[in-house]
């Protein structure tokens, strides 16, 4: 039988109030990421994807005016990390100049994570980046 590591998927889901701030999100990301492993397997990994996290539920608080729902997907080959909100805007990547104070959130998103999309929903978009940690064979 072909190995399908979707088969073997784990997630897990937490509604991040705009008043609730974006460290409980980093602090609950981080927890599983260590509970994962990726604190001895993929340390500098992990940093991305805490940040990453940190930009996403960002966006969802400032631009979309919207309580956040991170979900946390790892299906052995990419840990998913999706953040959905109440606003059918999709994010853009801007080029702010050097002396803007914002809009370098999804460039971030972009060079930190392996992949990225976003998918309309009757309430809101969902925003998912994608993690591959580094394998042995694969450079990080």
């Amino acid at each position: 039988m072909t190995r399908d590591p979707s088969m073997r998927a784990v997630g897990r889901a937490r509604t991040l109030p705009i008043s609730s701030g974006v460290k409980a999100a980093r602090d609950w990301t981080r927890e599983h990421l260590v509970a994962l492993g990726w604190d001895r397997t993929a340390p500098d990994q992990l940093d991305s994807v805490v940040l990453a996290v940190s930009e996403l539920v960002t966006n969802a608080h400032v631009h979309a005016r919207s309580d956040a729902q991170l979900i946390l997907t790892w299906d052995e080959e990419c840990l998913h990390v999706t953040v959905h909100d109440g606003s059918s805007h999709v994010p853009e990547q801007r080029h702010p100049d050097d002396g803007a104070l914002g809009g370098r959130g999804m460039l971030l998103i972009d060079a930190l994570a392996d992949a990225w999309h976003t998918r309309p929903c009757p309430r809101g978009k969902d925003v998912t980046a994608c993690f591959r940690p580094p394998s042995p064979g694969r450079p990080s």
